[in-house]
């Protein structure tokens, strides 16, 4: 009996899924998303707390359906916000340079690599990034219930104070220009990192300019 309930709810749960799968970015294959996982997850949490309620086994089984349902409905509710947020800034920064990254359940990272936005030491914001930037925040302030990470982060080129700072400057420098662009100043805080995280190699000119980047966490807002 409690595998035919649990059953029935997580059918409840899948039906207010308007999609269960989206394509990996990375990998092109389908996975399912996370509304689909986080309204699963709260409906057997549902199911748990109403087959433990109820005076015998009909109202158990009412009392799961119900809990199924509310349980969906809170724990699609999260990843369904970011799973929409995802796909405008997909739809946004097409072809701009910038990468989207889905990093867990409900977290975001836009990556601004390879010098996009900046001249070489510099950390005024090259006009050729303005309009990816203001498709960016144009996105960030239709879903306002998340907050931003901005990180900068340099090369190897130069010592370690330089870059420090460097990296600090940048990651202000996109900050402030979201912020310009409607961004509620609360939600964003930047951080620079100088050349501690690497992703490529520092010892040629491409690895360098791989290392030469702005990245903006999206997380939940705490």
């Amino acid at each position: 009996m409690k595998k035919l309930t649990l059953a029935l709810a997580l059918t409840v749960a899948l039906t207010g899924c308007q999609a269960t799968q989206r394509q990996n970015a990375t990998t092109g294959e389908s996975e399912t998303n996370s509304a689909t996982k986080g309204a699963l997850i709260g409906a057997i949490a549902g199911v748990a707390v109403g087959l433990a309620t109820g005076d015998n086994a009909k109202e158990r089984r009412k009392n799961a359906l119900i809990g199924a349902a509310g349980g969906a409905a809170i724990g699609g509710g999260a990843g369904y916000y970011f799973d929409q947020q995802e796909a405008a800034l997909r739809k946004e920064l097409l072809d701009s340079g910038v990468q989207v990254e889905r990093v867990g359940e409900n977290q975001l990272l836009l990556r601004l690599e390879n010098g996009i936005g900046f001249q070489s030491s510099s950390y005024q914001l090259d006009p050729t990034i303005h309009r990816t930037l203001r498709g960016v925040a144009r996105i960030l302030v239709e879903y306002p219930d998340t907050s931003l990470v901005i990180e900068g982060h340099t090369d190897s080129t130069g010592n370690d104070t330089m870059n420090q700072t460097l990296s600090e400057r940048r990651a202000e420098s996109v900050r402030s220009y979201l912020v310009q662009q409607g961004v509620a100043p609360g939600r964003a805080i930047s951080r620079g990192y100088g050349e501690r995280f690497p992703l490529c190699s520092n010892d040629t000119t491409a690895g360098r300019a791989c290392n030469r980047r702005v990245e903006i966490q999206i997380l939940p807002l705490k």
